[in-house]
């Protein structure tokens, strides 16, 4: 496992609420209020890119983010899941689990782009209800072989 790097919020600290921690990664829930359901998928040592890990690492991983995508899609009924991982803030590997609905503030575009709608506070209120059952599913992903 690679060392923690000095300044990295990402090996400083968990990046979110806990919802799983395993001997390689973590899933986490992040943007509550505005996406319901964001999670991301954090490789627990200090990273930046998926090709730095090895090739079964590499697999072990979009395992992962592929049973994280599952249990969010399962819970949450989004219309569509956005995969990402950027790191250009953070360079850190971690992957973005996040579902996204036809209604959402910014669909069809990014979460990252400008809003292209009010935000409809009784749909999000509804979603954020299902975040503890969410949060159970996540903590008995297994770990994949």
């Amino acid at each position: 496992m690679t060392r923690a790097a000095d300044g990295c919020p990402l090996c400083e600290t968990d990046g979110g609420e806990l919802a799983w921690r395993g001997e390689r990664a973590r899933i986490i829930l992040v943007e509550h209020a505005r996406f319901p359901g964001f999670c991301r998928v954090v490789w627990n040592g200090h990273v930046a890119e998926q090709t730095d890990l090895p090739h079964e690492d590499q697999a072990w991983l979009m395992r992962l983010v592929a049973r994280v995508e599952r249990t969010v899609r399962e819970v949450m009924t989004p219309d569509k899941i956005n995969l990402a991982a950027f790191g250009n803030m953070v360079p850190h590997l971690h992957w973005h689990v996040i579902p996204r609905y036809r209604w959402d503030t910014h669909f069809p575009e990014a979460v990252w782009a400008a809003p292209q709608r009010e935000a409809d506070a009784a749909r999000l209120a509804e979603l954020a209800s299902r975040l503890p059952v969410l949060c159970d599913a996540l903590s008995h992903i297994e770990e994949p072989g």
